[in-house]
């Protein structure tokens, strides 16, 4: 793939407009809403080819020595074990996952605040486990009078409840596990403070999607669109942009929604007219202007469309979203004129398991087939056995193919294979032997000390990193989760592998 954009740009252009934003005005402090993924940031690294899916964090660790962060975590998140789809890991483990991030970079961790506080038994606990370890919390109620009573909001009864986190550096981001998580809030909460302390403290909003400065229809902003069908955001025109500045700039539905309210409850809080005329205005981000391929950008962005359109699929048959939500999926898709065959291993691994079933009907029926295109364009596949599932064979063909070894050649012994099987069935008493991908690549790996073949395979893996497969059957959450740390953008059919309720 073509790369498209120039993060070491951005990264440099970034931190310099975000420094200009806390030294213009005369301004003590900055609070930086600050959205999206800070690290793995997959979908921007999908869409912009050439992202470095760990540019923001790394943003961030260039401005350190200006710089702390809190992260919020809205308290009914914790009581519903809310969990991020991507880590497979509640937004409570995320928080902590967050810190530890952090703290890899050497960033200042000012606090964790649970915002909408309820006092529930697994909120409290969340909050002891902090503590205990050193990490300081704060407690925010749901803010009385929002969204329509300003007078109430911004006084001691509204956003004055609310306790003051210390903070120190100039720069304070904020972050959370996902949407909805109470970050505007927070930082509103903060401003009321600083301003009666006399500070003179700013609001600004960093979101790397919908890009505001390319047009409303560009495959980019619809790929936004198609990542958050669940959530229902739509990019729209900020009509506040235009009218103030007579140029078009996009945004989506939510900023736009709440932007009258916050410009009043800013005004309230300072005293002054605000110096924002449009929530654009309110943003910091600078990813448009390091897009050095336009049409490489394109490409890539449709077919994250198709991506997200198939994921949806599968979301939907599982129940995970509603119909409305899949059928905005489609609507997206039909929207940059592609169709799900325009992902090429759709069709090779659908073709694939119908010409096996062709030649024995009756043995292949439930058959799971995948295909991987590698990065110079071949395509590989694979199918499930009795011995392993279609994942496993995938990606023991496709290092087999990078590293020239012939397919007759074992990379693991079928003594070792069937050693394993049996371990499941008669000791662990498991209801199928068949080896998923983290049993295989764990015997791969141990067959590496022993095999020179297998162990110049298995250097191999690495090269899958960026590679796109996809899966006539749902991938079980564990092969999933392997894909996902390989680097490997797998889809599937929505189809699923057997009728078993809970095996299946």
């Amino acid at each position: 793939m073509a790369v498209g954009f120039d993060s070491a740009k951005y990264i440099e252009d970034q931190s310099k407009y975000i420094l200009e934003r806390i030294n213009s005005h005369e301004c003590d402090r900055l609070y930086l809403e600050f959205g999206g993924k800070l690290v793995n940031d997959k979908h921007a690294a999908r869409v912009l080819p050439g992202f470095d899916q760990d540019a923001k964090i790394k943003l961030l660790a260039s401005m350190k020595e200006h710089a702390e962060i809190i992260i919020c975590i809205y308290a009914g998140d914790i009581l519903t074990n809310k969990t991020r789809q991507d880590y497979g890991i509640t937004y409570d483990l995320e928080v902590m996952r967050l810190i530890d991030t952090f703290r890899k970079y050497d960033l200042e961790i000012n606090s964790v605040v649970v915002t909408r506080y309820e006092d529930a038994a697994p909120v409290n606990q969340f909050i002891q486990k902090l503590e205990r370890r050193g990490i300081k919390t704060y407690k925010h109620s749901a803010t009385k009078g929002y969204p329509t009573d300003v007078d109430t909001i911004v006084s001691d009864e509204g956003y004055g409840a609310n306790p003051y986190i210390e903070v120190t550096k100039p720069l304070v981001v904020i972050n959370a596990p996902g949407p909805n998580s109470g970050k505007m809030a927070t930082c509103l909460s903060q401003l009321y403070h600083e301003n009666k302390r006399g500070i003179k403290a700013r609001y600004a909003k960093f979101e790397t999607f919908p890009i505001w400065n390319l047009p409303l229809k560009h495959p980019i902003n619809i790929a936004y669109e198609a990542a958050t069908v669940d959530l229902k955001d739509v990019n729209m025109i900020d009509n506040y942009h235009l009218e103030a500045y007579g140029e078009q700039a996009v945004n989506y539905n939510r900023d736009l929604e709440t932007f009258p309210v916050l410009k009043r409850i800013m005004e309230k809080i300072t005293g002054e007219e605000c110096e924002y005329k449009s929530p654009t205005d309110m943003g910091v981000n600078r990813v448009g202007f390091c897009i050095n391929d336009d049409e490489a950008c394109r490409e890539a962005a449709c077919n994250e469309v198709i991506r997200r359109y198939l994921i949806a699929a599968v979301d939907y048959k599982r129940g995970l979203i509603d119909e409305e939500a899949f059928k905005r999926a489609k609507l997206l898709m039909d929207e940059v004129g592609k169709t799900v065959e325009d992902r090429k291993v759709v069709k090779v691994a659908n073709e694939y398991a119908a010409y096996k079933r062709t030649l024995d009907e009756e043995k292949y029926q439930n058959l799971v087939a995948m295909a991987i295109e590698l990065k110079d364009g071949r395509i590989v596949t694979g199918r499930s056995s009795r011995r392993m599932v279609a994942g496993a064979a995938l990606i023991l063909n496709a290092i087999k193919t990078l590293c020239g070894v012939p397919d007759e050649v074992a990379l693991i012994s079928p003594d070792v294979l069937e050693t394993l099987q049996r371990l499941k069935t008669d000791i662990l008493h498991k209801e199928k032997s068949t080896l998923n991908l983290e049993e295989i690549l764990s015997a791969l790996s141990i067959s590496a000390s022993i095999n020179p073949t297998a162990k110049l395979a298995a250097s191999k893996l690495p090269c899958l990193c960026g590679c796109q497969a996809h899966c006539t059957a749902i991938l079980s959450d564990q092969d999933s989760q392997i894909f996902h740390d390989l680097g490997i953008d797998a889809t599937c059919e929505p189809e699923f592998s057997s009728n078993n309720l809970y095996l299946g």
